[in-house]
């Protein structure tokens, strides 16, 4: 796609909420789960608590909703809470808020495609010993969804995520109407007790507040992917943010709407799960070998039955809309990277867009991480979710704060009664929200950091020095490329010195002389370096038949080396002469197989990279192509005339004709 196709990519609301929303609309899959898993450690004794921790996990979404509207209004330019916190706390703490991000982003992938394929093998759990190979899969398949392009990814993603809201939204209404008739659902393990862990069947004080923080902490899994949508802004259509923000207000209320749905149809249906399928009472045969249906497949069965049509409708839109709700974190974090690349914080490459106007390098990065966590965990989403969570409550508790102080500088300066009771309600809103997620955040440090959560704190503290580092790289290489005095730097050289470096009078080696006689340089000379007698005196003796009017220079080189000779002999004429310019001619081949590198070109390259790091040396490649490279089918390559598809035919030329030929005569 063409640079000015880009305005063709934009998002409208419909397609912009499966695509940055699929995130959090698809954690209920998984948020109520987690929030039982950590009770059921005491055994059933503390179920009680879920509907509370459910109640706050709702009113701190709705909480984050809010503010997350505010940003989307103040900076639309797609920042989120990086350019929030960075412009009203200081570059350090948007670093921070970044690298926080980054590794949330990572972990979204990694956590969402795992319970994608947990939900698969509870439909289905013969694949239960496929589950990592399984897990890269869809990875893969993702990452070449997303590098064709936002919006036709976009067409991908749009109906499994509102077949599998749909889904839900029946389910939760069929359930609670059979509770309301007298039928109330009721799941397969609701038979089953549960086991407390050594030390959790009575607890008391602190101990018992600790386990239903941990509980909380966990349940807030249904928050991850907020930040998504203020981070994606410019992809939306006119009006930007207007349209970001209603967007927004969607996904808030599906989500708890869902959220409520299923955590309620749990505990009618008297789910039961755990860490470790030995702890159900009452299991009988083989516990090792027995396989936990995931809550919200328990849930479905319960409503539709075990082997119903309805079963499996919920389970396929709950498997495919996880795997695809990696796809917020394939439009986040490289939209994220590409303005971090675009101020210097990340490696430039990363700020490209590719063929089909998507950032390519910043999908492939994230692709390769969150393979590599899948692989490394066993796409294990019990061990994986404790890494999550702690990357977005940084960024969240940071970015309102940065809104609190947003708010204070506007209204230093407006005047505006009504303007200025906007702004208060604002600062309210980002207020409380600072507050809220950031207890949130040190329940989550406290609670999690010694289950796994400490190496998602190493991993932002490593990007966080990393990308400072490339900042101060940057701004190095910056400062010693500025231009201070033009005349001096435009001066030419005093002389130029020639040098071909010559191995056999070949072909290669006679086009390479006859370039550098074109530069009519000061002096000339062919270098060589003496390893093999014959192979010297062979030189010699056709230096003289070919008659070749460029002085031969001989270096000898008794311990058979070849790039040490040559940069000291280089080294030694600029010590001669410092304001000359050497300038090497190296003769290479350019070959047609990627195979045929290893055999040709190795000494000219390894004395290339030598050489560039001789101050006034340029070095300069000749090239010849071998046959194999003359039939190689490159695709750059273009018959003159040829218009590519979709391209314009240049004046006086149809598409597909040569210039000329319907010029009358």
């Amino acid at each position: 796609m063409r640079s000015e196709e880009l305005g063709e990519t934009l998002l409208t609301k419909r397609l912009a909420l499966p695509i940055f929303a699929s995130d959090p609309l698809s954690s209920v899959a998984y948020a109520t789960q987690e929030i039982l898993l950590v009770l059921t450690l005491g055994g059933l004794a503390y179920l009680h608590f879920t509907p509370w921790i459910a109640a706050s996990v709702v009113a701190l979404m709705t909480v984050v909703v809010l503010s997350y509207r505010q940003v989307v209004h103040a900076y639309p330019s797609g920042g989120g809470s990086y350019e929030v916190a960075s412009t009203n706390l200081g570059p350090s703490a948007g670093l921070v808020v970044a690298a926080s991000l980054m590794v949330d982003y990572v972990m979204t992938v990694a956590v969402s495609v795992a319970s994608g394929v947990d939900n698969i093998i509870s439909a289905l759990p013969a694949l239960v010993d496929y589950r990592v190979p399984m897990a890269l899969v869809f990875v893969a398949l993702l990452t070449a969804m997303n590098l064709r392009g936002v919006r036709e990814s976009g067409h991908m993603f749009a109906a499994p995520t509102y077949l599998f809201i749909g889904g839900v939204l029946i389910m939760v209404a069929t359930g609670l109407l059979r509770y309301v008739l007298g039928d109330a659902p009721v799941s397969e393990s609701a038979a089953y007790g549960i086991r407390p862990e050594a030390g959790e069947s009575d607890l008391m004080g602190l101990a018992l507040v600790m386990l239903v923080l941990r509980a909380f902490s966990s349940g807030c899994t249904a928050l991850t992917g907020v930040e998504a949508i203020s981070n994606g802004v410019p992809a939306f259509r006119r009006p930007k943010s207007k349209n970001a923000a209603t967007t927004l207000a969607a996904m808030g209320l599906i989500a708890i709407t869902m959220f409520v749905g299923v955590t309620t149809l749990a505990l009618i249906a008297k789910v039961h799960i755990t860490d470790n399928a030995c702890r159900l009472t009452g299991l009988g045969g083989d516990c090792e070998g027995h396989t936990q249906r995931t809550v919200i497949a328990q849930v479905a069965a319960a409503v539709f039955g075990g082997d119903s049509v309805g079963f499996y409708f919920i389970q396929a839109a709950t498997a495919l809309v996880l795997i695809l709700a990696a796809n917020t974190a394939y439009n986040g974090f490289p939209l994220l990277t590409s303005i971090l690349a675009q101020h210097r914080y990340l490696p430039h490459q990363l700020h490209n867009r590719g063929d089909r106007l998507a950032f390519s390098n910043g999908i492939l990065a994230l692709a390769v991480v969150a393979g590599l966590l899948l692989w490394g965990f066993k796409a294990n989403v019990t061990s994986l979710i404790h890494l999550y969570i702690l990357g977005v409550f940084t960024s969240f508790t940071l970015s309102q704060s940065g809104m609190v102080r947003h708010w204070n500088r506007e209204l230093r300066t407006e005047t505006d009664l009504v303007v200025r009771r906007r702004h208060h309600l604002a600062r309210t809103i980002n207020a409380t929200g600072a507050v809220v997620t950031g207890l949130v955040l040190a329940i989550v440090l406290a609670t999690k950091f010694t289950q796994g959560a400490w190496l998602a704190v190493l991993a932002a503290g490593v990007l966080w020095l990393l990308m400072r580092a490339v900042r101060r790289h940057y701004d190095s290489v910056a400062a010693e490329l500025e231009v201070t005095d033009p005349h001096s730097e435009l001066a030419p050289p005093s002389r130029v010195f020639a040098i071909v470096l010559v191995s056999t009078p070949h072909k290669p080696t006679l086009r390479a002389l006859a370039y550098a006689r074109a530069f009519r340089p000061y002096q000339l000379e062919a270098l060589t370096v003496a390893v093999d007698p014959e192979a010297l005196a062979d030189l010699q003796h056709k230096w003289q038949e070919y008659d070749i009017q460029v002085p031969l220079k001989v270096i000898s080189s008794p311990y058979r080396e070849i790039t040490r000779p040559v940069v000291l002999y280089v080294r030694s004429i600029r010590r001669a002469g410092p304001r000359d310019v050497v300038a090497v001619f190296i003769p290479e081949y350019v070959v047609g197989h990627w195979w045929e590198n290893a055999l040709h070109n190795q000494s000219a390259l390894w004395l290339k990279s030598r050489l560039l790091f001789t101050p006034g040396v340029m070095v300069i490649s000749v090239p010849w192509q071998l046959h194999s490279s003359r039939h190689a089918n490159h695709p750059a390559v273009r018959a003159p005339g040829a218009v590519r598809r979709g391209e314009p035919a240049p004046p006086g030329q149809s598409a597909g004709k040569p210039v000329g030929h319907d010029r009358p005569t």
